[in-house]
């Protein structure tokens, strides 16, 4: 049909899984992973951060952070705690 107005799932998935020469975005939606010839760290488990990023692969596990981290996760507990608790009254 030349025209149609309802959503249609199977026509939808049909017209995104097909390749279109020159598209930009071609290169950067893979739908493959490619692996990173990057190593990962492989040891014990990092502290936790605030922006989940993961230690590099060199990292040696020793935490030589100033303590901030821990207190950020301890008040953010503490606050979901409280939190918690004033809605049970």
């Amino acid at each position: 049909p030349l025209a149609q107005y309802e959503d249609n799932a199977d026509r939808d998935a049909a017209m995104r899984g097909v390749e279109r020469w020159g598209d930009p975005m071609l290169g950067r939606l893979s739908k493959q992973s490619k692996p990173s010839g990057k190593p990962k760290y492989s040891g014990p488990p990092a502290p936790p951060n605030r922006f989940h990023i993961p230690p590099g692969y060199e990292w040696d596990g020793v935490d030589r952070s100033n303590g901030y981290e821990k207190q950020f996760f301890k008040a953010q507990g503490e606050a979901r705690a409280r939190s918690e608790q004033a809605h049970m009254w």
